[in-house]
Parts: structure tokens; C-alpha cells; sequence
């Protein structure tokens, strides 16, 4: 990574704003897509590597609906004592299934997701950290969804 900072102009947030709408489904996605945002293919990739590399954007990648596709999510919460904070971290940590894991300041201070192949497992992975940390876990499954775009404007 470098050290220069690397600042947002216009191009940078017209492809925020174009690649919200999807990649095309062809052979070379960011080729049409630059061409469609009027830059080259090369120019894309790179800009989109400096975005991530300064943390203007925290991810770039596909987002499914885990339950259309048979998944389960959920977000969890625990409450853990200071002294054993680590601990209980890298026993949520090493489940596959637990992704996002943030520590907060607030009577439950760890907070993590929680993504499985269907409810049986979720419940089996959540009874497993419960048992192995004597924490217990707070399952908060989503009632509603709510899709939140973010436009930059120009």
C-alpha cells in the first residue's frame, strides 16, 4: 500500500455511484463499465484499488441474499468481561460462520454476524460459543431489510 494519500475527485465518485447499480454479466465487466463511465478499463481497476487501499470504500464485492439462497444471518450480541475479552474473541473468531466481529462501548460490547447454511446450524454454532465461552449470546435475527444506497454527490 502506499503512503500517499490519495484524494476523491469527480471520477472517483461517479464510479461509486455507477458501480452501486451492479457489474454487467459479461466477459469483461470493468471494460464496459469504464466505458460506460468514460474512462479505460485500467483506470477503473486502479481507481477502485486506490478507493479500497485508502478505506473510501471498506469492501468491493458481491452482496447475496444469504436467505434466498437457503442461508441464515443474524446479528449477534454478547456481553464479556474485560479479562476475558481475547479470549472469547478468538473463540467467536475461529467459527467460519462468524464474520464482522466488532468490539463496543456499551454493556454488550462484542457484536458479530453470523451467516450459516440454515437455522439448525446457526443454532448449533451459537450454542457451541455459548458453551465454550459461558457468555451468553444474544441472537438478533433481522425483522426487516432495508437496502440504503450511498450516492456521492458531485
Amino acid at each position: 500500500m502506499t503512503n500517499k494519500t490519495y484524494l476523491i475527485d469527480n471520477t472517483d465518485k461517479k464510479i461509486i455511484n455507477h458501480l452501486q447499480y451492479g457489474l454487467p454479466l459479461v466477459s469483461r465487466p470493468f471494460h464496459q463499465s469504464a466505458a460506460e463511465l468514460g474512462i479505460s478499463e485500467d483506470e477503473l481497476i486502479k481507481r477502485l484499488k486506490n478507493l479500497l487501499e485508502q478505506k473510501y470504500l471498506s469492501r468491493f464485492g458481491p452482496l447475496y441474499n444469504a436467505e434466498k439462497l437457503g442461508g441464515c444471518l443474524s446479528l449477534c450480541a454478547m456481553s464479556i468481561k474485560d479479562k476475558d475479552f481475547e479470549n472469547v474473541t478468538e473463540i467467536v473468531n475461529s467459527y467460519d460462520e462468524v464474520a464482522h466481529n466488532y468490539e463496543r462501548e456499551h454493556k454488550f460490547n462484542m457484536w458479530f454476524v453470523i451467516a450459516t447454511t440454515g437455522i439448525k446450524r446457526k443454532q448449533q454454532v451459537l450454542k457451541e460459543i455459548e458453551r465454550q465461552t459461558k457468555y451468553k449470546v444474544y441472537d438478533l435475527p433481522k425483522e426487516k431489510e432495508y437496502f440504503v444506497g450511498f450516492f456521492v454527490n458531485l
